[in-house]
């Protein structure tokens, strides 16, 4: 909170109240802004057209019993469920990588 009087002159003050009592000011910060999680977005992509991206489940490891096509369909990126997308969101406030 700040002060304010200001100087009419060289004598005079003027202050918000009667009796000469500075008034006071309130003085509101900004919110603080939301920040992108910093996991998600290394990980999701937002489509043009506002859709998420991400890359396939059960990818990374035990590869070898799996079918070479299968591993090629699952080497490129799905998009993500409604139910996981709403949560994505909120991680990736300001849209993700593009």
């Amino acid at each position: 909170m700040f002060l304010e009087t200001y100087a009419r002159g060289p004598s005079q003050q003027v202050s918000g109240r009667e009796g000469g009592e500075p008034r006071l000011l309130q003085y509101s910060a900004p919110m603080p802004k939301m920040k992108t999680h910093s996991g998600a977005k290394k990980r999701f992509r937002k489509t043009a057209k506002g859709k998420l991206r991400g890359r396939r489940a059960y990818s990374s490891h035990i590869l070898e019993k799996k079918s070479p096509k299968r591993k090629r369909r699952m080497a490129r990126p799905v998009e993500i469920k409604t139910q996981d997308a709403r949560r994505v969101d909120k991680l990736l406030v300001k849209g993700g990588r593009k």
